[in-house]
């Protein structure tokens, strides 16, 4: 079986545009979002929100999702974007040491406002925060090491730089090539959910360029909001701490 490279993000972490950026390159066969896929429409659904008439898709499953990417696995090179807290109940050692791992994480005080934007009525299950650091703890223990975690606003200021720390620790070569590309590309062909809504912005993007860091006064926005905020950014500080840098 060949490499199945996982990068474990959160919603709304630029990740997309990360995923943009690796399927440039042209060695990898890349998914975006499997397990949320069959989290949030499958046969079965598992989101919070969930209500009798929303979009399902038979024989879409968890576990046919796993097939179907151990599957193309032995064919080539996988890479896949995907959110921990869609399968944790999936985790554990055999599971996980099919991947190489890595962690893409965000700040709260950006992440949840954009939710918050998308869906004033997201659900703090669907925030990511928790279940990213309890699998970044459990495959540090697991592997005696941590595995590699960036930073979006590291990526973003240097795309260039942190690009090529991420290959590097993943194992992968660096094709700088991949940083840029054309612009006009169809986010619903890229996404499962809502036609693609969420990436409007990557349609018009014509690739990773440097972008200064900015600040979210999480204070301005709405005490829920605020409330979560709270409780997500421990998480968060955890995973920074262990961030690469170059």
């Amino acid at each position: 079986m060949h490499k199945i490279l996982a990068l474990w993000a959160v919603p709304r972490s630029t990740s997309t545009a990360f995923e943009w950026m690796m399927r440039q390159r042209g060695d990898l066969d890349c998914l975006h979002e499997p397990f949320g896929e069959a989290w949030y429409q499958g046969e079965d659904p598992l989101w919070h929100r969930f209500q009798s008439g929303d979009v399902t898709t038979p024989g879409l499953t968890l576990d046919s999702v796993w097939l179907d990417i151990q599957q193309r696995a032995k064919w080539g090179p996988v890479f896949l974007k995907d959110f921990p807290h869609y399968i944790n109940h999936m985790w554990d050692a055999e599971f996980l040491s099919h991947f190489t791992h890595a962690f893409l994480i965000r700040d709260p005080a950006k992440t949840i406002t954009s939710m918050y934007k998308q869906w004033p009525d997201f659900a703090e299950g669907e925030v990511g925060f928790p279940e990213q650091r309890a699998l970044f703890d459990l495959l540090t223990a697991l592997n005696g090491t941590p595995p590699p975690v960036i930073d979006s606003d590291d990526l973003l200021e240097d795309p260039h730089g942190m690009t090529r720390a991420f290959c590097d620790a993943v194992g992968i070569p660096f094709i700088q090539e991949a940083l840029t590309w054309e612009p006009g590309g169809d986010p619903s062909a890229l996404s499962w959910w809502d036609g693609g809504s969420f990436h409007g912005n990557l349609a018009k993007s014509t690739g990773l360029a440097p972008q200064p860091r900015t600040h979210i006064d999480i204070a301005d926005a709405p005490d829920r909001v605020k409330q979560v905020h709270r409780r997500m950014k421990p998480h968060y500080d955890h995973l920074h701490r262990h961030r690469l840098t170059h």
